[in-house]
């Protein structure tokens, strides 16, 4: 049975997922007691939807892979929610509804420990969970192509605070390289691991072109396991486009044909210098352009391969689990 949902234009969020059910954004509050703004022990996802706006419908991309990805990462910091993924699913859709956007969204689920105490620990703590969603342009605002910088700063190691897992403690790291790269003229920073390895980007995943052939960091090399790198991955090979996953020497951008970074946040972005060295020409390479071409429309519901990734909001079988996937 379908179901009709009236889209109320909006710009600004009203509402939030708080303490059990969806509220007016302002009474979405914590204390300034909360362990987890005291110790940064929560853990968040970023998930994003797509205007079309043809079909006047708003598409979430990979919903179900995020919420997954969520409650695996709620493990290691010993937050117990009681959510399925399915639950959370239907809360961001509903969420979505009550917002009414009719432009680009982020939808922002954060997991934290709740307890009001003082003292550094994961166990005996409470656990909360939010959920909620902001108009979004472009995180890196640069179709021509990004300046990088190589950061002074050093990518966190698995033993320290994994990076694989979206722990908000650990994005003071990602801070400190990101800031290091604006205050010195550049969109962004690449990080190296401890032993001098390239990364990833302050907040997105890596890919480097050579002859042809898709390279990317592997997941032990201090990376987040990227939900948009996964799906870079799938459409090389649809696309037959060769690709690498190993270690990334320093050097290799500087001799690279084409690189980018791929995001939740950032899309695909191509590369176009680093370290005020050009990659490749100097301007986004023919690779690079094709993936990001495929990723916009992908996203945006307009490509029939991948329509099972996108979650419509605003009509028939909108919760989580009920389209055919």
């Amino acid at each position: 049975m379908t179901k009709e949902v009236t889209v109320k234009p909006s710009e600004i969020n009203r509402y939030a997922f708080f303490r059990g059910k969806i509220v007016p954004i302002s009474e979405a509050k914590v204390s300034i007691m909360t362990s987890a703004l005291n110790y940064g022990t929560g853990v968040f996802e970023g998930i994003r939807a797509y205007w079309n706006e043809e079909e006047e419908q708003l598409y979430i991309f990979r919903l179900r892979e995020h919420f997954e990805r969520f409650l695996r990462n709620c493990r290691l910091l010993l937050i117990d929610l009681p959510y399925t993924v399915e639950q959370l699913c239907a809360l961001a859709v509903e969420l979505l509804q009550r917002e009414g956007f009719r432009r680009d969204v982020y939808i922002r689920p954060l997991a934290y420990k709740s307890s009001e105490v003082i003292g550094v620990r994961l166990h005996d703590l409470e656990s909360g969970c939010a959920i909620f969603a902001v108009p979004f342009g472009e995180y890196i605002d640069r179709p021509g192509g990004a300046r990088v910088m190589v950061s002074s700063w050093r990518r966190l190691s698995d033993n320290a605070i994994p990076p694989r897992n979206k722990i908000t403690g650990a994005y003071v790291n990602s801070a400190l390289a990101k800031s290091e790269a604006h205050l010195n003229g550049f969109d962004d920073a690449l990080m190296l691991t401890e032993d001098g390895h390239l990364s990833e980007g302050s907040a997105a995943n890596l890919f480097l072109v050579r002859d042809g052939r898709l390279i990317t960091s592997p997941v032990s090399d201090e990376i987040l396991e990227g939900i948009t790198r996964a799906t870079v991955l799938q459409f090389a090979q649809d696309l037959g486009i060769e690709a690498l996953e190993r270690r990334i020497d320093r050097s290799e951008i500087y001799v690279a044909d084409e690189a980018f970074l791929c995001g939740t946040a950032v899309g695909i972005v191509p590369l176009i210098e680093v370290d005020r060295r050009p990659i490749g020409t100097g301007t986004p390479g023919r690779i690079s352009t094709e993936l990001r071409s495929l990723y916009q429309a992908t996203v945006r519901g307009m490509e029939p391969r991948y329509r099972r990734w996108c979650t419509p909001v605003y009509w028939a079988r909108v919760l989580a689990g009920a389209e055919d996937r």
